[in-house]
């Protein structure tokens, strides 16, 4: 049987993905959970998953985690500014133990994008196929809980500000790219292969509706000049260049850089994407318990 691991396993995208694979009949045995620190891990530990540790910024921990592995889901950084390195570090180990196949959390649009954190995830492409290992991309969207994660301010505020005018946002849960992602990595076709993964898109106007409805709070989406939302943002904390960044992000949307009409996520999880509003509904109830 092929042993498959997973990277940033302790992390919410790893640790849906190791569990989708218990999920779908793969033996614990079979599985490798990659993490930094391994306590953070104790409980996939306890179901039978091996524990390794493998820092992105030590390659030799890494060579190690990756001894006999066959597939390797290699879930994208989350240090912004050391993407490449880290990602290269694991594209190595897992060229010199033998992996027969790299799947990678891209990003959406990879090819044609003015999003600021796009660069990364394009060199990261980029060594995956000086490389030369069997890859699949999996160019994924934004989280839905990027929002939803929001959601109480949301509420609080009755608005939610941005720059991104009527941009479309091709976003889906966590859980979901997790076990899209699964699929791509239990599937035995030869060759390189890219999906381009998003949920049913909606723009922020909508999302406020949507919040509305399920809440029973009005909230709207309230668009800003970017210097003014990067001015908001500062007010409510962010240094400079964060501010900054966020609203380039903002400005990316509203250039459609995360909209796609692709069905890839669709066919991938057999099933649509969770839809928006039982997302906020999930959100909402986890609010007003805490």
């Amino acid at each position: 049987m092929p042993i498959y691991a997973v990277t940033g396993a302790s992390g919410r995208l790893g640790r849906f993905a190791v569990l989708e694979l218990l999920s779908r009949g793969v033996r614990a045995s079979d599985v490798v959970a990659v993490v930094r620190t391994p306590g953070k891990a104790a409980d996939l530990a306890e179901r039978g998953v091996q524990v390794r540790e493998g820092d992105y910024s030590r390659p030799s921990s890494l060579a190690v985690a990756l001894a006999d592995v066959d597939r390797l889901l290699l879930v994208s950084g989350s240090e912004p500014g050391r993407r490449v390195i880290h990602h290269t570090n694991v594209i190595e180990a897992a060229r010199s133990t033998g992996t027969s196949r790299v799947v990678y959390t891209s990003m959406l649009n990879a090819d044609d994008t003015t999003n600021p954190l796009a660069e990364e995830h394009q060199e990261t492409e980029r060594a995956l196929r000086d490389a030369g290992i069997p890859f699949t991309l999996l160019r994924n969207g934004w989280y839905t809980e990027n929002y939803t994660g929001q959601l109480g301010e949301y509420l609080r505020h009755g608005e939610i500000l941005g720059a991104a005018g009527s941009g479309r946002i091709s976003a889906a849960t966590r859980r979901d790219y997790a076990c899209a992602a699964v699929t791509a990595l239990l599937q035995d076709e030869p060759g390189n292969r890219s999906y381009e993964l998003g949920g049913p898109a909606f723009d922020l106007s909508e999302l406020a509706r949507v919040i509305s409805e399920v809440t029973s709070t009005a909230v709207v989406y309230r668009d800003l000049p970017v210097e003014e939302y990067e001015s908001s943002l500062r007010q409510a904390g962010l240094d400079r260049g964060s501010a900054e960044f966020v609203a380039a992000l903002d400005v990316s949307i509203a250039h459609g850089d995360l909209a796609t009409d692709s069905q890839d996520l669709a066919r991938l999880l057999d099933r649509p994407a969770t839809p928006l509003a039982e997302v906020v509904r999930t959100a909402a109830q986890r609010t007003t318990t805490h």
